[in-house]
């Protein structure tokens, strides 16, 4: 059995489709996912203080995909969305442990929260801390296209191995059920397995999941890279107020270097005309960890700061270098993306909620009008600049989220709190950081996407909270 944690950040490497690329062989898929990285912790983001030049070139050779968007607002929702291809009312994945996060007298609705027996907090199923072993992975879909995959680093999502033919939590044959956050040495283990894992598969189509610890706390790094940027540090200059951490952005270094090396091996070995390498995260930076600004938020919250993340590709046979696209995509696209790519057939057993951006990767206009969506029953408590709700009735900062669904679709965003009866309506294109709520001076718009962000609440039955909380206090 194989468990694995995954909340890491993303860089995936994808093999191109035979009718793509008029090849003979199939496409490779290697899928890089990083930990807790935000929009705004790259280079080709616009960072300054933490160093990424291996995912700078990475994007500077293919694609950014400026506006790609996690599943969710944390680890495991989006790891499940990742793998199933389905939104999380289907997989029931909201959080981690299942549970609201808060002080419970400040929850205007009950839902399932660590500490409440009693029966009436029992309201919301939103208890699942594992996939189901009857959803249809990845892996599992890419095997019916006769794909070896192995999986290296933070699964996150269950004991099942979910069709992976090769899985470590930390890159050394048989360990898949430890939790490895904080462990300096990570990042090289993970990628020595996966660089071995290409050499062993090159002759044959293969899916390589890498899903890397870092950069989720604790905070820790090895000392010589450390020393790199608190010398970096000692002159640099910012026009911001936030206080940058060296030790953080070691552990980014750390993520960057897997991402050079792995490159490296896939040109090595000849396969880079026909391998997609896309880099992403599976949510915004954690608050007390970096900044996400120009968004709003951070990891936990739905605004920008916690779902937007740092996303490009690389595929020399197909992609543009130095080409960008602001389809609005998400990850339950990775999985009907990776079908189309390599013939594989798509699961008939579950909903399949995510569209093929193939078409945005070749540089054809595609998915601009869609619509994404997310939804989240329970409460999530905030600190620093991520306490960005209040408490209902009162004026009180407190929250990263409430009971909320949001739907993304052309420039506008809307998200409808169930909490406060209302919703907020942004126009991404004109506001990146959702400073303007414009639902009462757009109020046709609103009730338009309102309208159809409650037909999908009601299609995929997602659970929201209507019961009162008896120990509610505002």
């Amino acid at each position: 059995m194989n468990s694995f944690h995954l909340r890491t950040f993303i860089v995936l490497v994808l093999t191109i489709p035979t009718a793509v690329l008029a090849t003979d062989q199939p496409p490779n898929i290697v899928f890089v996912l990083a930990d807790d990285l935000g929009y705004s912790d790259v280079g080709f983001n616009g960072q300054r203080f933490y160093e990424t030049p291996n995912i700078d070139a990475l994007a500077r050779s293919g694609v950014i995909l400026s506006d790609f968007y996690s599943g969710g607002s944390n680890c495991a929702p989006t790891r499940a969305c990742i793998n199933t291809g389905m939104y999380t009312p289907w997989h029931k994945l909201f959080t981690p442990g299942g549970m609201a996060k808060g002080d419970v007298k400040s929850m205007r609705f009950a839902v399932p929260t660590k500490g409440q027996d009693d029966p009436v907090y029992n309201t919301v199923d939103s208890m699942r801390n594992a996939i189901d072993g009857h959803h249809t992975s990845i892996a599992e879909v890419l095997s019916t296209a006769g794909y070896v995959s192995g999986r290296f680093g933070k699964w996150h999502l269950g004991e099942d191995l979910q069709g992976f033919t090769v899985s470590s939590a930390n890159g050394k044959p048989g360990v898949v059920g430890k939790r490895f956050y904080g462990n300096i040495n990570v990042a090289e283990d993970i990628t020595d397995a996966a660089v071995e894992f290409i050499e062993q598969n090159k002759e044959k189509p293969f899916f390589l999941y890498v899903a890397h610890w870092d950069v989720h706390s604790p905070i820790r790094a090895r000392k010589e890279v450390v020393a790199k940027y608190k010398k970096k540090l000692e002159t640099f200059t910012d026009d911001g107020d936030w206080e940058w951490n060296p030790i953080y952005a070691a552990m980014i270094d750390a993520v960057d270097t897997s991402v050079g090396r792995l490159r490296a091996k896939i040109k090595q070995t000849g396969l880079e005309d026909n391998t997609l390498f896309i880099f992403t995260s599976d949510n915004g930076g954690a608050s007390f960890a970096t900044t996400n600004r120009p968004l709003r938020g951070a990891k936990g919250a739905f605004f920008e700061g916690g779902i937007r993340v740092p996303t490009c590709a690389a595929w020399p046979a197909v992609i543009k270098a130095g080409s960008r696209s602001d389809a609005a995509l998400t990850s339950v696209d990775f999985m009907p993306t990776f079908a189309e790519m390599t013939g594989a057939s798509l699961p008939t057993n579950q909903p399949v909620d995510g569209r093929s951006f193939t078409k945005v990767l070749q540089g054809k206009a595609d998915l601009q009008n869609r619509a994404i969506f997310w939804h989240y029953p329970l409460y999530l408590s905030g600190s620093g600049y991520n306490k960005v709700l209040p408490v209902y009735g009162t004026e009180k900062l407190n929250w990263r989220t409430v009971p909320c669904s949001v739907i993304r679709k052309g420039d506008y965003k809307l998200i409808h709190y169930y909490e406060y009866d209302d919703y907020k309506l942004f126009n991404l294109r004109d506001d990146l950081s959702e400073k303007n709520d414009l639902a009462r001076k757009m109020p046709q718009k609103a009730k338009q996407l309102d309208a159809e962000l409650m037909a999908w609440v009601k299609n995929t039955k997602a659970p929201v909270p209507t019961k009162p909380n008896p120990k509610f206090i505002n």
